[in-house]
């Protein structure tokens, strides 16, 4: 079976955990600060590790300081978390429609979804292909919002020369195994604001204050350390750590590969008037992580049928976020995002990871055409 993402490790990146097994340090250690710092030298702004991609986004919604009331525009195509981790707080989630090329949010829908009490936008970088990020931080700068971007895809990819991490206040990202780069669980939080990174941080590290210029407690001794905010822990281990420094040692290779098999199934595909291809921007050099081709929906199930009865795992990202059964019982109906509606109905994530062989794109490639062939598409 060839699945739709896998990761990628080797022999060093083995080594490299072996290496922190045998140290001192099983959990919060050196490593930490080490990852912390290669991930800023990649993506242009300080960051902070944290467990998971969705404790990043908990942390960047902390950092906000967002509370009950408070309104955050998101797309409808994206996972979950990018919602639940603002619900939390008590936020109500508004959802403005996506572009039907790209599925990224639509500047355009964003605009018309503020009100008096929206807070931030969160742009998601669907499939590794960046969000217009200029036009949403204009927008963001001109109604005092703040602009946070879910980069769980998107880690290695440029807009318009600058790196994904260098441009929203707040950028998270996942290092889960389909993703990118891995670090087998784990994720990290981006900022350009230091004061944000530092609360992002503080959430993340259960609320403690270790600085003795802060504390409110006065003439404890040297163990002493305090809460002012409750957090959570999400501390990312030296051990997965390793794995994520040894990891970004191959980004770059990550990319190239993942860049020639997008383009190996633009080779094989183009052709098929009837299968509708990822879009690129001229001005963005994206770090695919998912090559998403869109379908007649009338006959998505039956190829995603076939193509798992050759062997060929695809996936279909996502089911849009406002046909959830949560947010259906808060009153968000089927037909309110159709170009969200319309993607999700159409697409097929084909399978991308950087170990996938040439051979392996041509014969799916293959099957697909002689699918649609089948149906006399």
């Amino acid at each position: 079976m060839i699945p739709y993402g896998r990761h990628s490790i080797n022999d060093a990146d083995i080594a490299a955990v072996v290496n922190a097994l045998r140290s001192d340090w099983l959990t919060t250690g050196p490593l930490v600060e080490v990852f912390e710092l290669a991930l800023e030298e990649i993506v242009g702004a300080p960051c902070v590790s944290v467990s998971s991609g969705t404790a990043a986004l908990h942390c960047a919604y902390a950092a906000i300081g967002l509370e009950p009331g408070d309104e955050v525009i998101t797309p409808p195509i994206t996972f979950i978390a990018t919602q639940a981790t603002a619900a939390f707080f008590g936020a109500k989630i508004v959802f403005a429609d996506v572009q039907s090329d790209t599925a990224n949010i639509d500047p355009t829908a964003v605009e018309a979804a503020i009100t008096s009490r929206t807070k931030a936008i969160v742009a998601v970088d669907f499939a590794g292909h960046p969000a217009d990020l200029d036009e949403l931080r204009a927008i963001a700068d001109r109604h005092g919002l703040y602009l946070i971007e879910d980069a769980a895809h998107s880690i290695g990819s440029t807009y318009k020369g600058r790196p994904i991490g260098s441009i929203a206040d707040i950028t998270t990202f996942s290092f889960f195994p389909t993703k990118n780069m891995t670090s087998a669980e784990g994720g990290a939080v981006a900022s350009i604001h230091p004061e944000l990174l530092l609360k992002a941080k503080r959430f993340s590290r259960q609320g403690l204050v270790r600085n003795p210029e802060e504390f409110q407690i006065k003439g404890e001794g040297p163990w002493h350390q305090e809460v002012h905010e409750f957090g959570l822990n999400y501390r990312l281990p030296d051990i997965l750590c390793a794995l994520g420094i040894s990891q970004l040692d191959r980004l770059n290779d990550f990319k190239n590969s993942r860049k020639n098999i997008f383009n190996g199934y633009v080779s094989e595909l183009s052709e098929h008037n009837f299968l509708k291809l990822p879009t690129k921007r001229d001005y963005v050099d994206p770090m695919w992580h998912l090559f998403p081709a869109r379908v007649d929906p009338k006959i998505r199930l039956a190829l995603h049928k076939f193509l798992h009865d050759q062997g060929y795992k695809v996936q279909v990202n996502y089911l849009p976020a406002h046909l959830h059964p949560i947010f259906r019982q808060q009153g968000y109906q089927i037909g309110q995002f159709p170009a969200s509606e319309e993607f999700y109905a159409s697409e097929i994530s084909l399978p991308i990871y950087t170990t996938l062989p040439n051979s392996e794109i041509i014969q799916i490639s293959k099957f697909i055409k002689e699918f649609l062939v089948r149906l006399s598409i």
